[in-house]
């Protein structure tokens, strides 16, 4: 469940974004990203990876571009939430990369 929610809430904010921003879309597709990530590990490790003292900043950038689509600002919350990814997510970007670098192990892949 929590990995469709997830692929569901990243699908909907591609879809707003596609849809000039529309900020019906991009809310839908941020509450549904997180109630995703929540069923993935858990409220309380959700709770704690967010709130950790490292991470606050990217934390309410995250929340407060969240809370700014909301509003109905969506560019702007946007460029927010996107910092504020970057910025929380910082750490897992290598593990992600050198999993796509092992792809090309693969052999059918390899030679696509």
């Amino acid at each position: 469940i929590g990995v469709g929610l997830v692929g569901f809430g990243l699908f909907f904010l591609l879809f707003g974004m596609l849809l000039y921003f529309d900020s019906v879309l991009l809310a839908f597709g941020n509450i549904l990203f997180l109630c995703g990530l929540v069923f993935i590990i858990g409220f309380r490790r959700t709770f704690t990876f967010f709130f950790q003292r490292p991470k606050l900043k990217g934390t309410s950038f995250f929340f407060g571009g969240l809370i700014v689509v909301l509003m109905r600002w969506p560019i702007l919350g946007m460029l927010l939430e996107a910092y504020g990814f970057i910025t929380l997510f910082r750490s897992f970007f290598p593990v992600a990369f050198g999993f796509l670098g092992s792809l090309a192990n693969i052999p059918l892949l390899s030679q696509v």
